[in-house]
């Protein structure tokens, strides 16, 4: 089997830092994972130099029509959101996406995957400072004003700067499962899971000893999923009142606290089903949930799938 090629697109003024988070997460050899990891290549959107943010220069090696092999596209942001890409790289776009290929766009990249008609009737994010732009502009598009990102299957897009990293990271677990995701992420030294619903930013800063003490509270909750939690216990723990916890975890994360920590639970059991060896009983257990029927009802909800469907998936490869 030929490996998964990723090709980033590259344009004048080129948006660097997303470029950069999409060449890191795919370029790099990754041997110590001891997968299938990606080939990775760019190509350039038109001809002559490609200027970058920081006065950096880059040369891309190929041109357009290598979309047409690509099984995951990525668009690093767009140089402005006001101009229309180019009419032939939008022909390559929708010929790549009739094929079965993945689009996924970071910040204002999602404008060029909108110029190309590929996400009418879907739901899509970008950059808050761009959601009304991009909604007044194509109406057809359910815009997601406040998520990190968002997976509509074959098209997904993301937010900006570091939204645009956990979109990377998402799309890495949808590939190698929980386990290799969380691999990356530590070599990346950044949090291994962000659900693409959370909030891009908080509409009013936390107190500063609130911030401190929620930070805290994840953190031990992380470490802690098997003990039962309930929004009293977590908010004495946080030394928080109830009212204050379900606020100040709606803001953080775009979730209240027990949706939140049943999030973090199926991710923590994506990572443990990836173990042939160890049962859904005890999986269920060391998660929180307690029983099966309750890990059952969350996965499927959550994960849309099953658990034996997703351990057969990331086992038996």
């Amino acid at each position: 089997m030929k490996k998964h090629l990723v090709v980033a697109l590259a344009y004048d003024r080129l948006c660097t830092f997303e470029f950069g988070c999409t060449v890191e997460l795919f370029a790099l050899e990754r041997p110590e994972l001891d997968v299938d990891w990606y080939d990775f290549a760019v190509c350039a959107v038109e001809q002559g130099p490609i200027r970058a943010a920081g006065g950096i220069t880059v040369q891309a090696p190929y041109a357009p029509e290598l979309l047409a092999l690509a099984d995951t596209v990525i668009i690093p942001g767009w140089r402005d959101a006001g101009e229309l890409p180019p009419p032939q790289l939008l022909d390559w776009l929708r010929a790549a996406h009739a094929r079965g290929a993945r689009l996924c766009s970071i910040c204002s990249g999602v404008f060029v995957l909108a110029a190309a008609g590929l996400l009418d009737g879907q739901r899509a994010t970008t950059h808050w400072r761009y959601a009304e732009r991009l909604a007044q502009r194509y109406p057809l598009i359910e815009v997601q004003p406040d998520h990190l990102y968002v997976d509509n299957g074959q098209v997904i897009t993301a937010a900006g700067s570091a939204a645009g990293l956990d979109m990377l990271l998402h799309l890495v677990r949808r590939d190698h499962g929980a386990k290799v995701g969380n691999l990356v992420a530590q070599r990346l030294v950044v949090a291994p899971h962000r659900e693409g619903g959370q909030a891009q930013f908080l509409p009013r800063p936390m107190a500063q000893g609130e911030q401190g003490r929620l930070s805290k509270l994840l953190d031990w909750l992380r470490s802690h999923p098997a003990q039962p939690h309930t929004v009293a216990s977590m908010a004495e723990r946080a030394a928080m009142s109830p009212r204050t916890l379900q606020r100040q975890f709606q803001q953080a994360t775009g979730f209240g606290p027990l949706e939140w920590l049943i999030r973090e639970r199926v991710a923590i059991v994506k990572e443990m089903l990836e173990d042939p060896e160890v049962p859904l009983t005890q999986i269920a257990e060391r998660a929180g949930f307690g029983s099966e029927a309750s890990l059952r009802h969350h996965f499927r909800r959550l994960a849309a799938t099953t658990p034996g469907a997703y351990r057969k998936r990331f086992v038996l490869r």
